[in-house]
């Protein structure tokens, strides 16, 4: 109960034109309703308005589309496009839900509850042998299994959110 109420208590509603990076640690209710471009990293849930026009490199929890988005979306929980939505791009989706209307131009590979290194670095936009190295020498939470690394997408999630990555 704490936690929603929580996260009720931080809701943005943007209606503006904006450009750079946006980055949420904390849980939000983030509504973009105007134009943004540049890279939008998202915890909680976000909401892409009717009228919005995005072009960026979309990550987050929920996310909800309901405009115009150029770019890559990565969705960790959950992506909604509604009958309006226009997507040109690729998108990585846990779970995904598509209205009837909807239009989306671009790939969709599915989020995996375990992902192996190759996954990984593509989750994570960083270099495979980068992954390699941080999982060898114990930095990254990861499994051997025989010869080859599993990673669950929630213990990820979690060592980035704390801060470790690339230490």
């Amino acid at each position: 109960m704490a936690f929603k109420k929580k996260l009720e208590e931080k809701v943005l509603d943007v209606d503006a034109e904006m450009q750079g990076s946006l980055s949420f640690k904390d849980p939000v209710n983030l509504r973009i309703n105007g134009k943004f471009e540049g890279n939008l990293d998202v915890r909680g849930n976000l909401t892409i308005g009717a009228t919005a026009s995005i072009k960026a490199d979309v990550v987050g929890d929920n996310i909800i589309v309901g405009g115009q988005v150029r770019g890559r979306i990565t969705a960790k929980e959950r992506l909604t496009l509604l009958p309006q939505a226009v997507v040109e791009g690729d998108i990585y989706p846990a779970k995904l839900n598509i209205a009837e209307g909807a239009v989306l131009e671009g790939r969709c590979s599915m989020l995996h509850d375990f992902l192996n290194p190759e996954q990984l670095a593509r989750y994570l936009e960083v270099e495979l042998n980068s992954v390699m190295e941080w999982a060898n020498s114990g930095r990254v939470p990861g499994n051997k299994d025989g010869d080859e690394w599993k990673f669950e997408r929630k213990a990820i999630d979690n060592w980035v959110a704390s801060g470790k990555i690339g230490k």
